[in-house]
């Protein structure tokens, strides 16, 4: 058993939990107890971890395209359309199943490094993102994306593809397969019709994207005469564990269906503030009982992999949408990169520190200014949010198992990745 000593432990709840002078115990990569060092019970054999700092849980990423490193920076200043059309998509023709993984291996040591500990992945060549997240220790759910880009297969293929791929991967692991087609104005309705009938039949997440922009949409409601979310109702997407990215442009209708579906939101404020998608509705949601959690998007257009800044974001954008100061509290903004994020995306044993759950845990060392002054527990939480402290964060578990040291990921090459993202991103930039 590994016994770890803390200034506090923040659960990760709603409601911004805060144990001082914390106990937390681990064994076989789960939580075992947690709670103030008073009241631990007696472990003379434990394995013995005293932090200086505070434990969180480890950050939960509900909407990523990790291996998009390769593209970070890139198509500065241009509107989605444009960004995918002129720069993104033709780059991705060029992608082998190697620069996947390799950058996905970057990604991944990264978000570790930022504490986030598990990704919802939506990208090409899934098995190699299995092999990457795998390689550096992180959990992941890949979301097997279907779109219909030249020289994929047709759009039954890969979704036969994605599905085998998930029913024969066993569950337990730290890689979960889920289908991702990617929207309703890229596909075909009957595609993301038998997705969602497939993935309900398997239990699997279907995760796609939903009104991010004002103008996506509009071919399909000149057409049907329909929005998105009513579409996606109309044709049996609906229902199971849907996870829809972004919902920027939403109504009070397709807010209501949200609710009736219980569909969860990945909310990206970062990449929809950097290509002008708009700001979410995001008190609105939480009021009318919505599934939330964050999500970076891709490292292509937040252009980082930090989600505690984006949760910082997230509670900035509320308040000045609502114009009000208290429209999202420093404790939702937090759980909505740990437990909201983790009920977002299906897993319940994920995002708190509470009995029962994995393991995933990530300290922060508080021995920095941006931690002064705290005269109440709540202020460790409050300094979480709006101090700006990814840089503090020293080390990472995953079920127990270390795999960032004192600000260094244990797990991989990190220099070595460096300079193979650099090469791989000159060739696909200028078409080798």
């Amino acid at each position: 058993m590994q016994r770890f000593t803390a200034r506090a432990v923040v659960v990760g709840d709603r409601a911004g939990t805060v144990v001082p002078d914390a106990v937390l115990d681990v064994d076989d990569g789960e939580i075992r107890w947690v709670g103030p060092a008073a009241d631990a019970a007696p472990a003379p054999d434990a394995e013995t971890v005293d932090l200086p700092g505070v434990l969180l849980p480890g950050l939960v990423n509900t909407h990523s395209h990790a291996p998009m490193v390769l593209f970070r920076g890139q198509a500065e200043g241009l509107p989605l359309d444009r960004w995918l059309g002129e720069v993104i998509w033709p780059r991705e023709a060029r992608l082998t199943g190697d620069d996947v993984e390799v950058a996905m291996t970057a990604a991944s040591a990264e978000m570790l490094r930022n504490g986030v500990t598990t990704s919802v992945e939506m990208y090409f060549s899934p098995e190699r993102i299995a092999a990457a997240v795998t390689a550096t220790g992180a959990r992941a759910v890949i979301a097997t994306p279907l779109i219909p880009l030249p020289g994929m297969p047709p759009l039954e293929e890969q979704l036969q593809h994605s599905v085998e791929l998930a029913a024969g991967t066993p569950t337990g692991g730290t890689v979960e397969y889920g289908l991702g087609p990617h929207a309703a104005y890229t596909l075909p309705l009957s595609i993301l019709t038998s997705a969602a009938a497939a993935a309900r039949e398997h239990n699997l997440l279907l995760h796609l994207h939903v009104a991010e922009t004002a103008t996506e949409g509009d071919e399909l409601l000149a057409r049907h005469g329909l929005s998105v979310p009513t579409l996606l109702a109309a044709h049996d997407v609906l229902g199971g564990r849907v996870l829809a990215a972004h919902c920027v442009h939403m109504d009070d209708a397709d807010l209501e269906l949200w609710q009736e579906y219980d569909v969860a939101v990945a909310h990206c404020p970062a990449s929809n503030a950097k290509l002008a998608s708009g700001v979410m509705r995001l008190r609105e949601m939480l009021d009318r009982g919505i599934r939330v959690g964050l999500g970076t998007d891709g490292p292509a257009s937040n252009d980082g992999l930090d989600l505690l800044a984006d949760a910082r974001l997230a509670a900035q954008l509320a308040r000045l949408r609502e114009a009000d100061p208290t429209a999202l509290t420093a404790a939702e903004a937090f759980w909505l990169a740990t437990g909201a994020a983790a009920d977002a995306i299906g897993r319940p044993d994920l995002g708190r520190l509470t009995r029962g759950r994995q393991a995933d845990l990530v300290h922060v060392d508080t021995r920095d200014l941006r931690f002064e002054p705290v005269g109440d527990k709540e202020d460790l939480l409050t300094h979480l949010v709006w101090s700006g402290i990814t840089p503090l964060v020293r080390d990472t578990w995953v079920a127990g198992r270390q795999v960032v040291r004192d600000g260094v990921c244990t797990t991989v090459d990190a220099e070595a990745l460096r300079a193979d993202v650099a090469e791989r991103a000159a060739r696909l930039a200028h078409g080798g």
